[in-house]
């Protein structure tokens, strides 16, 4: 897959106030076409969304909840 960004401004998210206006342009885009250009925009903001929330709202190891 090759994401045309040259005319997108793409960025990694490092702020709440990012995390949160991706998030609703995800909501916008969610439903597009996979081959469009807002689908390809949706699974870029996707990754970049999780690695955010990966780094800032890390779900801890169910069996280290389970063992305690």
């Amino acid at each position: 897959m090759l994401i045309n960004i040259i005319d997108k401004k793409v960025k990694i998210i490092e702020t709440e106030q990012e995390y949160d206006k991706a998030l609703k342009r995800l909501e916008v885009i969610f439903d597009a076409a996979a081959d469009s250009p807002e689908g390809d925009e949706a699974e870029l903001l996707g990754l970049l969304i999780e690695k955010y929330e990966d780094e800032h709202y890390p779900i801890e190891d169910p069996k280290r909840i389970l063992d305690n």
